[in-house]
């Protein structure tokens, strides 16, 4: 068995992974040439990746000139502990109002913000300033380097 199919997390180990994080590292094609790398916050729905962000911004202008954007979630300080899942992705940019809302509110709520009223109304009225990004995956690759066991 190669040191990389050793490594390599199952769809299940991927998804309690992606579940368990906070924050995705997303790189898209920036217009210059170079890549344009920006954290964001996510929710999980179906397997895919959800983000919301401003849509005015650089991420967006860049996904919008080409759709194809990578991310990358990982954790861990030593060699013997590092784990992560990077994903090629496509993303959908999502414009309509109650499509933008409904990514902000789970955003909302799963980094700890309280569902009430006033809470989901500025959630709401955010929503007229974001888009909602999908990132529909093509490929997925993991590492997950405890499971060598210490052995290098």
């Amino acid at each position: 068995m190669s040191r990389r199919d050793q490594i390599t997390m199952s769809d299940e180990e991927v998804a309690a992974f992606l579940a368990e994080q906070r924050v995705v590292v997303c790189a898209t094609n920036g217009g210059r040439g170079w890549p344009h790398l920006m954290p964001l916050w996510y929710v999980v729905r179906n397997g895919e990746l959800w983000a919301w962000t401003y849509a005015k911004s650089q991420k967006v202008r860049n996904l919008e000139r080409d759709p194809r954007a990578t991310l990358q979630v990982e954790r861990g300080v030593e060699y013997q502990e590092l784990r992560g899942v990077m994903l090629e992705t496509h993303a959908v940019i999502h414009r309509e109002l109650e499509v933008v809302a409904g990514a902000g509110t789970e955003i909302f709520e799963r980094y700890g913000g309280e569902g009430g009223g006033e809470a989901l109304a500025a959630v709401r009225a955010q929503a007229t300033k974001r888009v909602a990004l999908q990132f529909v995956p093509e490929r997925v690759a993991s590492w997950d380097h405890r499971k060598l066991s210490g052995v290098y």
